[in-house]
């Protein structure tokens, strides 16, 4: 399991190299962001040992289970991003354990948000999920909305929005929609832009992804079901 990790850590290196050359790239400005959904510890304790302290939850109890011992001071130098579809019932918890939402998809959810962080006293980062297939079953703001959507959560609401997420269409080309988000993002001169999973990160590179999300790519199959902690 440990080698196993290792060379997958290395070759995900060497493809981020690649596609930084390609680019004209520093690769030290591509994130990896290693997802932990259904991930036993073990695994995710030897990424840790590689040197990775980026992690992606995408449900709030699983986070909880696995996080929440930790101290702020035991996770300084660590960033954990939400990357799942968040209810308004668990805003608060979110803010609680996470430094950044990458899944801001609506104005109720904004609304709630920016409550619970009143709340808490605590300020964190956000990204809005952008719809860029307009699929009706998956999340995300459509693209002719999102430039409102920033302006209102920012200026309304007081949420510290900082980039874009997409997960295209399963069925299309990548890079189409990675083209998109570029020139949403240059424009809106954002500092954070999330596209790119184990299957096409090095493509999203290429179209200035500062932040790749990787699950199988890194540690390999899932379990059928999350470790009880």
């Amino acid at each position: 399991m440990i080698d196993e990790i290792n060379n997958n850590y290395q070759k995900i290196l060497d493809r981020i190299n690649i596609a930084c050359k390609k680019s004209n790239r520093d690769p030290n400005s591509v994130k990896l962001i290693a997802i932990c959904k259904r991930q036993p510890a073990l695994k995710i304790n030897q990424s840790i040992n590689l040197g990775i302290h980026n992690f992606g939850e995408n449900r709030i109890q699983d986070a909880y289970n696995r996080w929440s011992r930790c101290s702020r001071l035991e996770m300084k130098g660590f960033n954990l991003s939400f990357v799942g579809p968040l209810q308004t019932n668990k805003s608060e918890n979110a803010i609680k354990l996470f430094d950044e939402i990458q899944s801001l998809d609506r104005i109720k959810l904004a609304k709630s948000l920016s409550k619970s962080q009143e709340k808490l006293n605590r300020r964190i980062k956000y990204m809005i999920q952008v719809n860029t297939g307009k699929e009706e079953q998956k999340s995300g703001i459509p693209p002719n909305e999102v430039e409102n959507f920033i302006k209102t959560c920012r200026n309304n609401y007081g949420l510290n929005i900082t980039g874009l997420m997409c997960i295209p269409p399963v069925n299309e080309n990548p890079a189409l929609h990675f083209a998109f988000m570029q020139r949403f993002y240059k424009r809106n001169e954002l500092e954070s832009l999330s596209m790119g999973m184990s299957n096409d990160y090095d493509k999203a590179i290429e179209f200035g992804a500062t932040h790749i999300r990787l699950g199988s790519a890194l540690f390999g199959s899932r379990l059928e079901k999350e470790e009880e902690y």
